[in-house]
């Protein structure tokens, strides 16, 4: 019984052993990632900030240089062509009541 106590004993040291070595490379892998992601990946996040910031201006820029102003003009043209359809749709009112008017 002994015997079997001292190879287990020997057996969990070895376990032990193997456990902390990979510990130990795990450690070390995350602090390569850690360093990976500072020195790679935050450029890339940078840069796609700056895109983004570009892109936001760019849009602020058509919208006041292009969108707005077509707006603008198309609200008055449809504005204008109803006060035109509305005024000449009244003389026509007017006009077919005083057709009915006449035919009395």
């Amino acid at each position: 019984m002994a015997e079997v106590r001292d190879v287990a004993i020997i057996v969990l040291a070895i376990e032990s052993i193997v456990v902390g070595v990979v510990l130990i490379f795990l450690v070390i892998q995350i602090n390569s990632l850690i360093r990976l992601l500072k020195e790679e990946i935050k450029p890339l996040l940078d840069s796609a900030n700056e895109t983004a910031s570009t892109l936001r201006g760019t849009t602020t820029f058509i919208s006041d240089k292009v969108v707005n102003p077509i707006v603008s003009v198309s609200s008055f043209v449809s504005g204008a062509e109803q006060a035109v359809k509305t005024l000449l749709g009244l003389r026509r009112r007017a006009g077919k009541d005083v057709d009915q008017t006449s035919s009395e």
